[in-house]
């Protein structure tokens, strides 16, 4: 392989998804010099695999769902999705597997590409390997960002790669609907898969290691989704583990722990991520190839003065919208850094701190019904060892939720820390929830008093008026 001389850079980015691009920016308009390696598709596993052709997939499930409680418009809706219509909708989200536009916003902000395979060679030294044979050397003057994501974790099962499995990347790229599919795992994409696929056409059976679905959140979440599976006709079997796959001929069967069979056409194992850190020469300044990287609120790697890992490879909050923001905070640290800004403002809630990683981090599933959740559950608060409390609400007592959708069914759970008085966590699972978490999350992170939250008026008949029944119920109780 022909090595050519060193580039020197302010800034070296190793991947180019959301992440990655986001800290590229930052470095950007700080006025530092940047290159971005990317050894895939520029904008990464969000645009093209995740985020971005899940909910293209989820989109009209969701619509239809909705609208079959929906009076003078349900007998409209009861016939099946055209999904030809649907997996084209989501080629278009996907741009066809290309990444011109996202390259070209690269361009736009005066940063570099280089494509291949970028490893670390030392201190502030970078290796990548591109397509032609040829290895390119870059030096980065002040920082190294390690934004290379994760990748699916499959399990160690004998014979597993002859049966080809899916992961999300399969789920979500597929141009055929398997007559039957197992899925395997309870977490988000799990849910979200079976969700999917199920009202594409597949027969789905969901194998479940724990004793429910989306154990991440409060169990009331988990509960009302698998309900809705089931009610769609999916098979949802709680404490079962695959113990043995094999694929016979066309057919994958699955062997269950508790001496079940299982045939499908395709199975899915959405059962962890690890991180993309095996290959990328983290041996060679003294950390464990393969390594979650560990980080101070500024997103600099414990022990270092130049290396930042920002995003799912550090292991604090695997959702896109979190990396985004841990590299809206690196990015700001490294020029800051890089100016000489003698102290950053690392305190909480500071400019160079990302605070919000430990208590205000918002997710949505895209399931029907939907379930949303930021900041910590009633369990984690406790472990947490806060004095809080909890109160429930069923969001069919909310006006707006029967304007929604007849037979509207939801629930939510407000975890108050009572020696504060703020709210400290907030979880809703029902139709269009995923619109309201941001008031949450907004509440959180700003740590506004209830008192004061008494004075955020909902509008009314909205579904938001559940903050109302909320605080009537944690006042009264």
């Amino acid at each position: 392989m022909t090595e050519t001389e060193s580039i020197a850079y302010d800034v070296v980015v190793l991947g180019a998804g959301p992440v990655g691009e986001n800290v590229a920016d930052r470095a950007r308009a700080a006025g530092l010099s940047t290159a971005v390696v990317e050894s895939e598709l520029v904008g990464g596993e969000c645009s093209y695999w995740a985020c971005m052709p899940s909910k293209a997939l989820l989109r009209p499930v969701i619509a239809r769902a909705d609208a079959r409680h929906v009076p003078g418009l349900s007998q409209a809706v009861q016939g099946p999705l055209d999904v030809p219509a649907v997996l084209a909708h989501r080629d278009y989200y996907t741009s066809q597997w290309k990444d011109d536009g996202q390259v070209g916003w690269l361009d736009g902000i005066g940063a570099d590409l280089y494509r291949g395979h970028g490893r670390l060679a030392g201190p502030r030294k970078v290796t990548v390997d591109g397509p032609d044979g040829e290895r390119q050397v870059l030096t980065a003057r002040h920082a190294v960002a390690v934004c290379t994501g994760t990748r699916a974790l499959l399990p160690d099962l004998p014979g597993l790669d002859q049966v080809r499995p899916w992961t999300s990347r399969e789920a979500t790229s597929a141009h055929e609907v398997p007559a039957r599919l197992i899925v395997v795992g309870g977490g988000v994409v799990a849910v979200e898969m079976a969700t999917a696929w199920q009202a594409f056409g597949s027969q789905v059976t969901v194998l479940v290691r724990g004793k429910g679905l989306l154990p991440r959140m409060e169990p009331f979440a988990g509960e009302l989704v698998a309900e809705s599976l089931k009610e769609a006709g999916a098979d949802v079997r709680t404490g079962t583990s695959v113990t043995a796959v094999t694929r016979e001929g066309s057919t994958v069967v699955a062997l269950t722990d508790t001496g079940d069979r299982i045939e499908a056409d395709e199975i899915l194992f959405a059962t962890g991520r690890v991180p993309r850190t095996d290959d990328l020469g983290l041996d060679t300044i003294g950390l464990e190839p393969g390594s979650w990287l560990d980080v101070d609120d500024s997103l600099r790697v414990t022990g270092s003065s130049w290396l930042y890992a920002v995003g799912d490879v550090n292991h604090r909050a695997l959702l896109t919208h979190q990396g985004k923001y841990q590299a809206r905070i690196a990015g700001s640290a490294i020029a800051a850094r890089a100016a000489g800004v003698p102290l950053l403002e690392t305190d909480p809630w500071g400019a160079h701190s990302a605070t919000a990683d430990h208590g205000a981090v918002p997710q949505v599933v895209f399931t029907d019904p939907e379930a949303a959740a930021v900041g910590l559950s009633l369990a984690e608060a406790e472990r947490a060892g806060l004095r809080v409390r909890a109160v429930d609400v069923d969001m069919s007592s909310v006006a707006g939720a029967g304007l929604y959708a007849d037979g509207y069914r939801g629930k939510a759970r407000m975890v108050v820390d009572v020696n504060r008085e703020i709210l400290v966590g907030l979880t809703l699972v029902g139709p269009g929830v995923g619109e309201l978490i941001h008031s949450a999350t907004i509440a959180i992170a700003g740590e506004v008093p209830i008192s004061r939250l008494w004075h955020a008026v909902p509008s009314y008949p909205t579904v938001s008026e559940v903050w109302l029944r909320l605080l009537e119920m944690y006042r009264d109780a």
